[in-house]
């Protein structure tokens, strides 16, 4: 060894002698996180449904837990799809998300990308997350790299508001279908003001023709952008649309990883994305998402419609992504937080922004008891869908 190592090598062991020494040894993050990190094992997976979510928690043998909400699909399914995928994790070291990540996803070639299984897979992503922030003691979004922002731009508030579908629209449409989004728009830029956000959710469910009539009529009140313009999986439609409509476009809420991403970015056919942390995959593949998107000077506005679960994880994810326009919001929905199980103490601000979330972890307070009496009671599930007045099946 050389004179020069050798002096490197001695000042280092004694430098992790002398912090040994001031810290006491439950107490030093340096002599403790390498073997917890190396001897952690996942013991245990348990999901309970409660109308609409499935809520997942993941167990270890270092007594550190992790939760995730599994939404958007059939719960009944689900539950018993992330109950299968349980063998899959059993006696493995949940601080490997992302090789967990990809042993999940490419588990089946047949099942690989579909909702069912990216739904799933992301609820089990944000509690590997939660359970390594814990094991840490940091929250979530510094272990990927540390917050970018100081606080996160949400809506629905005061000054930010989202306009939905005002009817279920036919097949072609006429100008009373767009003066009917046009009053909506305005009433909304009147209630924001002239430095308020208006957007406006076409929600798939507007015939291409028409939004190009709404979007020309609705440009003079500023909109932000128009969410969903059409139904994924074709994108010549995209294309046709952004060469006509001169508002922003932003889509993303159900199409599914990087994967489901990268035509919108190739085609110039999006301006936003809005990829949902609890549909796309999870906190692993809305980290790949943005940077995909920031190649392209494309921003994020996370769609997100879930328990304070899926919202935490969401928020966390955005702390860490530099390009980043807005995040949909609904802490009081009980319909996405049902029986308030999932518990946080989440504050807009007069300018419509909510600080960065708590840690450890994800920082959501999961009332276990409570969880458990809910889950025991009967559960239903109705399958969504729209009719049109002649008895025709529309998208929706």
């Amino acid at each position: 060894m050389r004179r020069r190592e050798a002096l490197a090598a001695a000042g280092l062991a004694a430098g992790v002698a002398l912090l040994n020494e001031a810290v006491p040894a439950e107490k030093n993050a340096a002599a403790n996180v390498a073997d917890k990190a190396s001897a952690i094992r996942i013991t245990k997976l348990t999901a309970r449904w409660v109308n609409p979510n499935v809520f997942i928690k993941i167990d270890t043998n270092h007594g550190v837990s992790g939760w995730g909400d599994i939404k958007a699909v059939d719960p009944k399914v689900a539950k018993v799809l992330v109950e299968s995928l349980f063998e899959l994790l059993n006696g493995e070291n949940p601080t490997r998300i992302e090789h967990l990540w990809q042993k999940l996803f490419r588990a089946h070639r047949n099942i690989r990308g579909g909702a069912f299984m990216v739904h799933t897979l992301a609820a089990i992503d944000m509690a590997l997350w939660d359970i390594t922030g814990k094991l840490y003691g940091v929250p979530v979004y510094r272990l990927l790299g540390g917050p970018v922002r100081d606080k996160i731009r949400v809506y629905h508030t005061p000054k930010a508001i989202k306009i939905p579908p005002p009817k279920v629209f036919e097949h072609s449409s006429g100008p009373m279908d767009v003066a009917l989004v046009v009053n909506a728009i305005k009433a909304a830029r009147e209630k924001v003001g002239p430095d308020g956000a208006v957007m406006f959710d076409a929600h798939c469910a507007l015939p291409p023709a028409t939004l190009i009539q709404v979007a020309a009529a609705i440009q003079p009140y500023d909109v932000l952008f128009i969410e969903e313009p059409a139904v994924p999986g074709n994108i010549e439609v995209f294309k046709r649309l952004k060469q006509h409509i001169k508002i922003p476009l932003a889509s993303g809420e159900r199409d599914r990883t990087i994967f489901g991403m990268i035509a919108y970015l190739q085609e110039r056919c999006l301006d936003i994305l809005q990829p949902d942390c609890c549909h796309t995959g999870g906190i692993s593949q809305m980290r790949k998402i943005a940077t995909l998107a920031e190649t392209y000077q494309v921003p994020l506005a996370p769609h997100c419609t879930a328990s304070n679960l899926g919202i935490a994880a969401s928020l966390h994810a955005i702390a860490a992504v530099p390009l980043f326009l807005i995040h949909e919001f609904y802490p009081d929905n009980q319909g996405f937080n049902p029986k308030n199980i999932a518990r946080v103490d989440w504050k807009v601000d007069k300018d419509g922004y909510v600080a960065l979330p708590p840690g450890p972890g994800l920082g959501v307070e999961i009332d276990e008891q409570r969880l458990e009496e809910e889950s025991a009671k009967p559960q239903s599930y109705k399958w969504p869908g729209r009719v049109l007045p002649d008895g025709s099946v529309s998208d929706y």
